[in-house]
């Protein structure tokens, strides 16, 4: 007789798991809002095992927030959580490019470049996702070359949990400017300058916390309107 099938197996959490970070990443759930682990087992056609699992793992990561006796709920937009991971995101960088300097391969150092010039200064019809994404692609290679794994991990995590503002910043950002600022950091970086990589970086990557409050007010618009443009409707 054949085993049963683990139906708490690792492939299904992750799947689970990645079904429920996209959710919480665009805000899917609303802000504050708890989490009915009835309605998104049945949703995701799972049980509650590997349903908690993801939830537990999404907590741990900090995408969710759990309270004892209450459940999981959806992470508040906050802007000075925000602004602590864009000051995280910075000085995980900053080191990171220290480490590169000493560390980064020509060859390696010469594709970021061809990247930069394949992907271009202007954002043509992409949209907001496709640009941060392509951004993040570069900063994550840019790591990359410090040859440490850990940094990169926790920078993806960052990354992932500022997406949502990046999404809406990305609007008001000039894409030639953050362009130019890249190509700077890659050829201090092919210049073994520490002084300018650093430079740049701080700049590059700096976010005042009222440029983030007001891109958060516009996220909550973004979140709220199309519920209610429905709410209203006939």
């Amino acid at each position: 007789m054949k085993a049963p099938v683990d139906i708490s197996s690792d492939s299904i959490v992750d799947r689970v798991y990645e079904q429920l970070k996209a959710m919480a990443i665009s805000y899917e759930f609303k802000p504050g809002e708890r989490l009915n682990e009835g309605e998104l087992a049945k949703r995701l056609g799972v049980s509650r095992t590997p349903l908690r699992e993801a939830l537990n793992r999404l907590n741990t990561e900090g995408f969710l927030r759990f309270t004892p006796g209450k459940g999981f709920f959806c992470r508040e937009l906050d802007a000075h959580e925000i602004f602590d991971l864009y000051e995280l995101r910075k000085s995980l960088e900053i080191a990171s490019v220290r480490l590169a300097i000493k560390r980064a391969r020509d060859e390696d150092i010469d594709a970021l470049l061809a990247f930069l010039q394949a992907t271009g200064p202007d954002p043509g019809e992409r949209s907001s996702l496709e640009l941060v994404e392509l951004d993040e692609t570069f900063h994550e290679r840019l790591m990359g070359m410090s040859n440490n794994a850990e940094m990169l991990r926790v920078l993806r995590n960052v990354n992932a949990r500022i997406r949502f503002v990046r999404w809406i910043d990305m609007d008001r950002i000039n894409r030639s400017n953050t362009q130019a600022e890249h190509r700077a950091v890659v050829e201090g970086l092919k210049a073994r300058d520490e002084e300018r990589c650093v430079t740049v970086l701080e700049k590059h990557i700096d976010r005042r916390l009222d440029r983030i409050t007001s891109a958060i007010k516009e996220g909550y618009a973004q979140i709220y309107m199309p519920a209610a443009r429905t709410a209203s409707s006939p």
